[in-house]
């Protein structure tokens, strides 16, 4: 099983992954969690890269091909190698984020980064990916940190985001699941579980998120 969460900032992400994976280890799942960008060297450098404030400001292309190319690793690195092994992967964010933050919010065109995202993945997407929506005022109201570069755009820009997630939502209702972010914490979980569950169930034997003997 291949999952992602994504969403904009503030709306509970690494909460439901982390709650996820621990629920599905319970069950003696095998289970791998990674966030993009990050999880391998090249995609931490990346990381630092596109989200900390910096004095030089990127170019769009060039922050939506780091991303992409911090992605590409992920996979090769972390994502591909667990699926082969049988285990459930949890990501906290994926190729979606891309298409909404470089796409909707930023005036690039999202067919292309998807098209883009495909060609750095080699296809392999998440079964599903699971936005957690939330109201801006509200998501900017849980954020107890420093802003991070993406989020210093304003909320004009978070508003866009939340938008793109919507609208990307609607146009791939097989693929994106919209919960809602208001609720709490322990029912937005249960919704969870729900999705994971089905997708489990789903699996033939021998195919990614088996049961560890």
């Amino acid at each position: 099983m291949f999952l992602a969460f994504d969403g904009i900032d503030g709306s509970g992400k690494t909460t439901q992954a982390e709650l996820l994976a621990q629920w599905l280890r319970a069950q003696d799942y095998d289970v791998v969690c990674c966030r993009d960008p990050g999880s391998t060297a090249v995609g931490e450098a990346v990381r630092k890269i596109v989200l900390e404030p910096g004095p030089a400001p990127l170019s769009l292309p060039a922050e939506m091909l780091l991303y992409m190319a911090a992605r590409a690793q992920l996979v090769a690195e972390v994502v591909r190698p667990a699926l082969a092994a049988g285990k459930c992967v949890i990501s906290d964010r994926f190729l979606l984020a891309n298409v909404v933050y470089q796409g909707h919010a930023a005036g690039l065109d999202p067919e292309v980064l998807w098209q883009i995202g495909m060609l750095a993945c080699g296809g392999l997407m998440p079964g599903v990916t699971i936005v957690l929506d939330l109201p801006v005022e509200a998501a900017v109201a849980r954020i107890r940190r420093p802003l991070d570069r993406m989020e210093q755009r304003g909320r004009a820009f978070a508003q866009a985001v939340r938008d793109g997630f919507l609208a990307e939502a609607r146009r791939r209702p097989g693929q994106i699941v919209v919960l809602d972010a208001t609720l709490p914490i322990e029912q937005v979980q249960q919704q969870v579980r729900e999705i994971a569950a089905r997708m489990l169930s789903h699996q033939a034997a021998g195919s990614a998120g088996r049961r560890v003997p």
